[in-house]
């Protein structure tokens, strides 16, 4: 490549100012994953320290995937430093003819080194990560050897002690015992036999409070680790396919000069995967590349999702439950209910990116579509003794979902053609408001006469009103189908007007916000939840921006008999202690109130002014936004309080009797 460049004579004035080579800066070995440690590790706060612990971690797990280390140890000490053994083989303590460093001394101070580079070392690891370059040279100290005689000497390991450096890391960023032992239990299931042991200092030291620990061991693999994930009733046991493919791929490898050759080589991929069809209509998808999660998935992903769309495909017409002229089923169809661990091994994966959650590696996609496409069609063509029902019901539940599917997008087709203008398009219910700004509000209000009242007291001008009668159904136990029929989940999905589900349409939602108002008492409270669930399982986005908050009326009024010069006449409280503080305040300043005090037991109660004042008017009304922080968990929460399995919730609501507050039942 050849660069023309030109330059003209600067005036001697602009010359201090000028751009030159003199501004140029290069960053060599460590210095650049000081200045920008955000692209190696994915960021500098907890999650950033995490990954640091995993690269020491999954380096353990490679000496146990070749075949040299059954136990793991990891430590978080007391001082906010994490330790990892194994007692696989070991780093080289040899001299590197290279560099003329010893090999603990290269692999912990020189990015890019490594024995995963020249291939022999490993046929599987999970990459050449940082291995614990985030390490100052000055702070690299030896922990100790080994000690014993006879056998005891020829033991060999890794003991890898990681202070994070404050100057790098925020100042509360701290290993997680509970993060950490997930990875833990999720590694053991991937390597069957791998015994690995999680301990916590308490903070303090050794000495006070009691020392955190967990061991983890599955000897089924990945069949365990899909039981494990379901939840509901489950359609068929868990389903294993596995095989191998080989390709090739050009490569550099190191050559006994030490340079990077390109070089084509023959590698070989396994795929192991564990499927598990459940009643329930949730899907999770965990996938691996030499036990590393992928959390983006990637190209065994891809490959996995596309052998099951089409082998379910033929496998449905061959037994005629889709018929000539049918839609063929989806993506979304087939993994409804299906809980899946796709694990794939090979050497040297291609990752995007530093943090390695996605696999890149192109020959993947076809090598797993091959394997589950072959596997699965075997098991449904010819099951295994006693799960003959099992694969019919797999095929009847795929059939079940895209009709399903189909019902819904033929209902919302039916309502888009409808003008927007149209008062057919819309519930007659609907109070709406004149203006379609960004002001403008949904509230949800709970009941006939609550509406009433709110009609009074809102601003029409940008203030709707949609009436629910009671409580709307748990979409968490119904399907698609069942949920469209429920006049007030369609209402709720029709006035919003941006769709449901995964076609649902942020920008196109009718209003700005969505206001929750229900009454300050346990059936409000389940009203709420109710609502959030429809909100969560079919309109997320609207969550996920911020849009959604439910209205905090409150509980009491309190009428001053004298209010003084410029005091208002009533006082508002949200709750039985602000009421108590409230009196208390008043009756320190010798002011006296109506007895009783008014307790509201809905908002049918208030006239229009105190609604206005208290709930609606964005002056003074308290909203409470609801965001998702942690989609996982939102998702396993709604899941174990509005799912149909009844044991995870009983265990749940007996576990938490102890520290509920008797005073707050409403009775």
């Amino acid at each position: 490549m050849t660069a023309l460049t030109t330059a003209a004579r600067m005036p001697a004035e602009a010359a201090a100012d000028a751009y030159t080579a003199r501004h140029l800066s290069v960053l060599e070995g460590l210095d650049a994953v000081r200045k920008r440690p955000g692209m190696y590790v994915g960021s500098t706060d907890s999650r950033g320290l995490q990954h640091c612990l995993w690269e020491i971690f999954d380096n353990a797990v490679d000496e146990a995937l070749a075949g040299h280390c059954s136990r793991i140890e990891v430590t978080l000490h007391a001082d906010g430093s994490a330790e990892v053994r194994d007692n696989g083989r070991g780093i080289p303590v040899d001299i590197e003819r290279k560099t003329k460093l010893s090999g603990v001394e290269l692999v912990m101070t020189r990015l890019h080194a490594g024995g995963k580079f020249g291939g022999g070392s490993y046929t599987a690891s999970g990459g050449p990560g940082p291995d614990a370059d985030f390490a100052r040279k000055a702070g690299l100290r030896p922990l100790g050897r080994v000690a014993g005689t006879g056998r005891a000497r020829k033991a060999t390991g890794t003991r890898i002690r990681f202070w994070p450096d404050r100057q790098v890391f925020l100042r509360d960023a701290r290993f997680s015992f509970d993060v950490v032992a997930e990875r833990a239990r999720q590694t053991a299931y991937l390597v069957p036999g791998l015994s690995i042991i999680i301990r916590e200092e308490p903070p303090g030291g050794p000495g006070p409070g009691e020392p955190r620990a967990a061991e983890f061991r599955f000897d089924g693999g990945i069949s365990e680790f899909c039981a494990h994930l379901g939840s509901g009733e489950p359609v068929t046991d868990p389903i294993r396919l596995t095989g191998s493919g080989n390709f090739t791929e050009t490569i550099p490898v190191l050559d006994d000069r030490g340079h990077m050759t390109p070089t084509e080589v023959e590698r070989e991929l396994t795929v192991d995967v564990a499927v598990q069809w459940g009643s329930g209509y949730d899907t999770v998808v965990r996938s691996f590349v030499n036990v590393i999660a992928t959390p983006h998935g990637g190209t065994h992903v891809a490959g996995f999702e596309r052998a099951m769309v089409r082998t379910l495909n033929d496998q449905l017409r061959a037994v005629r439950l889709l018929k000539n002229g049918d839609e063929p089923v989806t993506k979304e169809d087939v993994l409804e209910g299906l809980v899946a661990v796709v694990s794939v091994r090979l050497p040297e994966p291609q990752f995007e990116g530093q943090t390695k959650e996605v696999l890149g590696t192109p020959a993947a996609s076809r090598i797993v579509a091959q394997v589950v496409g072959t596997q699965l069609r075997s098991y449904l063509e010819t099951p295994p003794r006693g799960a003959k029902q099992q694969a019919r019901s797999v095929l009847e539940k795929v059939v079940s979902a895209a009709r399903a599917r189909i019902a819904a997008r033929e209902h919302r087709d039916n309502q888009r053609r409808k003008s927007a203008l149209a008062s057919s398009s819309l519930p007659a219910k609907l109070v709406d408001c004149r203006s379609a700004d960004d002001r403008s509000e949904l509230f949800i209000v709970e009941g006939d006469s609550a509406l009433g009242t709110a009609k009074l007291a809102r601003d029409s001008e940008f203030q709707a009103l949609l009436p629910i009668r009671g409580k709307i159904l748990n979409v968490q136990k119904a399907s698609l189908a069942d949920m469209l029929k429920n006049a007030e989940c369609a209402s709720i999905i029709q006035v919003i007007g941006a769709g449901s589900g995964s076609s649902f349409d942020l920008d196109s939602a009718r209003y700005q916000r969505i206001v929750l108002m229900a009454d300050a008492d346990v059936d409000g409270s389940h009203i709420r939840t109710l609502l959030l669930t429809l909100f969560h399982r079919y309109l997320r986005p609207m969550l996920e921006a911020g849009r959604v908050f439910a209205a905090v009326p409150p509980l009491h009024r309190v009428e001053l008999t004298n209010p003084r010069k410029g005091q208002q006449k009533y006082r508002y409280t949200y709750s039985d202690a602000e009421l108590n503080r409230t009196l208390l305040e008043l009756e320190r300043r010798g002011q006296r109130w109506k007895e009783p005090v008014q307790r509201y037991k809905g908002l049918g109660e208030m006239d229009a002014s105190q609604l206005a004042e208290t709930t609606m008017d964005p002056r003074h009304r308290i909203l409470r936004r609801i965001i998702i922080e942690d989609a996982a968990a939102a998702t396993e929460i709604f899941g174990l309080l509005m799912g149909t399995d009844v044991a995870p919730r009983r265990d749940f609501i007996v576990g938490g009797a102890a520290e509920l507050d008797p005073s707050r039942i409403d009775t």
